[in-house]
């Protein structure tokens, strides 16, 4: 069974965060959930965002970097939105990561150092018209590591919600999280085969 270090997006580790580690917990893996926000929630993109401003992105990376420090280095790095820079530097400058799953998210890899690992596996997740997602270049980063890289997939699903997959919020969609966390356990359960 793998180790999932899971990192969450701007409004902070919300339940459907949690659910969503309940769901791998329950199918026998390892997660950990930490808060990057050091017990702040917000309930918008932009007041998440605005924290993060405050207190600056490379220190939002150097917390996710300090959790993982205390856990093996074998880890699966998996993030949401604005948890994906934080889990994608992690995967591709940490020695030992087993893989990585980016969700409504992706970063050019030279952003953290070069190109993605070629033989790290990776999933990436989003709709096929978040214009997160789209319009602000995200979709360009993961065509260009699923070209670069042996075993990464990018699934894309209709429609425009950016947190789909995070059953506490409106964004909900139940059907695409329940395609998504299928293929999120197929692709935990290749790494131990």
């Amino acid at each position: 069974m793998a180790e999932v270090l899971v990192f969450h997006h701007a409004l902070g580790p919300t339940k459907g965060i949690y659910s969503f580690a309940d769901e791998l917990r329950e199918a026998g893996h390892t997660v950990h959930v930490p808060d990057l926000f050091e017990g702040r929630m917000f309930g918008t993109i932009e007041g998440g965002l605005a924290y993060v401003e405050e207190v600056g992105f490379e220190e939002i990376i150097h917390r996710g970097a300090r959790v993982a420090k205390e856990l093996a280095r074998d880890l699966v790095y998996a993030g949401f939105s604005l948890g994906v820079p934080v889990a994608q530097s992690l995967a591709q400058n940490r020695e030992g990561a087993r893989g990585a799953l980016f969700f409504y998210s992706c970063v050019p890899p030279s952003a953290f150092g070069g190109p993605w690992p070629a033989d790290l596996p990776l999933q990436i997740h989003a709709m096929d018209a978040d214009p997160y997602f789209v319009d602000e270049g995200d979709i360009d980063a993961a065509h260009e590591i699923v070209a670069s890289a042996k075993q990464a997939q990018l699934f894309l699903y209709p429609g425009r919600e950016h947190y789909f997959a995070d059953s506490s919020l409106p964004s909900y969609d139940a059907e695409a999280t329940k395609s998504l966390l299928g293929r999120v356990l197929g692709f935990l359960r290749e790494l131990d085969g």
